[in-house]
C-alpha cells in the first residue's frame, strides 16, 4: 500500500494491558498510524511519532469538548456520514451522550482496521464496517473461556456477531477451539502468541547460603476463582504436613478475604504472603528472586507471566489448563500438572526441589529457547501484520 496502514487498537482505556502497549509500539515501529481512542487514564506518552492519542478523561466537562469537537467536524466536513452513524446508534438504542462520545472520533478518522481488544465489547463496534473499516476481534482469555459459559445473553451476542467480524486474533489454539463454539469461523482465526522484549527481560537473582533451604514459590494475578488459587493452597497444607520447607507469595492476592480465610484454617499463616498488585518492573524482579513460578489457573488462553518467567531463566509448574500445553512440554522446558489436583501439584514441587543445579539448568535453557523461537515481540508483531493484511486482501 502506498500509504500508512492506519490502524486502531481499542481497549476502551488508555494505557491499556502490557500486551496492548507492546503490540502498540510494535506496529508503530513498522510504519502504521495506530489509533487510540476512549479513556485516558493517564497521561501517556509513546516512543514513535505514529501513535495517535485521541481520548478524553472520565468526566462529564472533557466528554461535553470531545463530544462537541468531532460533533462540529462531522457536521461540517461528513453530514450524510454523520447522519448514517446517529441513525445506526437511534436504531441500537444507542445515541446517548457517552455512545457518541466514544463513537464520533472513529467514525472521523475511519481507520482501515478496528481492533477491538475485548469480545464483550463487540456488539458497540459492528457498525464500522458500514463504513468500509475491517473488524478484527481478539480472543483472549475470561471473555470466551468462562464469561459466555455464565451468561446465557452474551453467549447469544457472540453467536449472533461473531459471524459478522472480518478476522480473529486468538492467543492461543485452545481459545481458537473454545471461539468456534460461538460462530467464530476457523478460516478467519489466526493465533498469534503474546511476544516479549528480551533486551528489557533481566531481573535480580537471590543469593542463597548453603544453610538456606526454603523453597520460594510465586504465583501472579487477580484473586479470582478461576486462577485456581484454593487448590495451590491445598497443596502447600500438604507441603506443610511433609514437612517442606517453603514460603508461598501470591502477587495480586492482598485484601482477599476468602484467600486469607483459607490460608488462616490451614494454619499456614507464617508460609503463605498475599501482596499487592505490583509493576511490571516489579513482576519481573520478583520472579527473578522465586525459585519457582506456579500457575494453577483452571483456565487460561496463555498466561503471559508464565512468558515471563520462561524468558528469565526460571522454573514453572503450570496446570495443564487451556493453552498451556501448546508452549510447555512437561519435563522439558517446565512442568504441568492436572488442573484440582492438589496432592500432584504437591508432589510436582517437592519433585522440582530435589532437582540438581544441572538439571535445573537444562529445563531452564529449554524455555528460553521455547521463548526465542515463536514467543518474542518481533513474532507477534509480524503475525497481527500478516493478519491485518490478508483482511486488507
Amino acid at each position: 500500500m502506498n500509504r500508512k496502514l492506519k490502524i486502531a487498537i481499542y481497549s476502551g482505556e488508555i494505557p491499556s494491558t502490557t500486551f496492548i502497549e507492546r503490540l502498540i509500539e510494535g506496529l508503530s515501529t513498522r510504519g502504521c498510524d495506530i489509533l487510540l481512542f476512549g479513556i485516558l487514564k493517564k497521561k501517556v506518552k509513546y516512543k514513535t511519532k505514529g501513535v495517535i492519542v485521541k481520548g478524553y478523561r472520565q468526566n462529564r466537562i472533557s466528554k461535553a469538548f470531545h463530544l462537541l469537537y468531532y460533533t462540529v467536524l462531522l457536521t461540517v466536513f461528513r453530514i450524510e456520514e454523520k447522519r448514517q452513524l446517529d441513525s445506526i446508534l437511534k436504531a441500537e438504542g444507542r445515541l446517548s451522550m457517552y455512545d457518541r462520545v466514544k463513537c464520533y472520533p472513529v467514525l472521523w478518522y475511519k481507520p482501515d482496521i478496528f481492533h477491538i481488544q475485548w469480545a464483550k465489547g463487540l456488539s458497540e463496534w459492528v457498525w464500522v464496517k458500514e463504513f468500509g473499516t475491517k473488524l478484527v476481534l481478539s480472543l483472549r482469555g475470561a471473555h470466551i473461556n468462562y464469561s459466555p459459559v455464565a451468561d446465557q445473553n452474551l453467549a447469544d451476542m457472540y453467536n449472533t456477531y461473531f459471524p459478522k467480524v472480518d478476522a480473529f486474533h486468538a492467543v492461543s489454539k485452545a481459545i481458537a477451539t473454545e471461539a468456534g463454539k460461538y460462530n467464530a469461523s476457523h478460516e478467519k482465526i489466526k493465533v498469534v502468541y503474546s511476544g516479549l522484549d528480551l533486551n528489557t527481560m533481566s531481573s535480580s537473582e537471590p543469593v542463597k547460603s548453603k544453610k538456606e533451604k526454603t523453597f520460594n514459590l510465586i504465583s501472579i494475578g487477580r484473586p479470582h476463582w478461576i486462577k485456581g488459587y484454593v487448590y495451590a493452597l491445598d497443596a502447600c497444607k500438604l507441603l506443610k504436613d511433609n514437612d517442606f520447607d517453603f514460603k508461598y507469595t501470591i502477587v495480586g492476592g492482598k485484601n482477599d478475604i476468602e484467600l486469607a480465610y483459607q490460608i488462616h484454617d490451614l494454619g499456614l499463616d507464617d508460609d503463605i504472603e498475599l501482596c499487592e498488585n505490583i509493576s511490571f518492573s516489579e513482576v519481573i524482579d520478583v520472579i527473578g528472586k522465586s525459585d519457582l513460578l506456579l500457575l494453577p489457573s483452571l483456565e487460561e488462553g496463555l498466561a503471559n507471566v508464565v512468558l515471563e518467567a520462561m524468558a528469565l531463566h526460571k522454573l514453572v509448574l503450570s496446570t495443564n489448563c487451556g493453552g498451556m500445553p501448546e508452549i510447555i512440554k512437561d519435563g522439558q522446558n517446565g512442568f504441568l500438572v492436572p488442573i484440582r489436583k492438589p496432592k500432584a501439584m504437591a508432589e510436582k514441587i517437592i519433585e522440582i526441589s530435589n532437582l540438581t543445579e544441572t538439571q535445573k539448568s537444562t529445563i531452564t535453557n529449554e524455555a528460553l529457547k521455547t521463548i526465542q523461537s515463536g514467543h518474542t515481540t518481533e513474532h507477534m508483531i509480524n503475525g497481527m501484520l500478516q493478519l491485518y493484511q490478508k483482511v486488507l486482501k
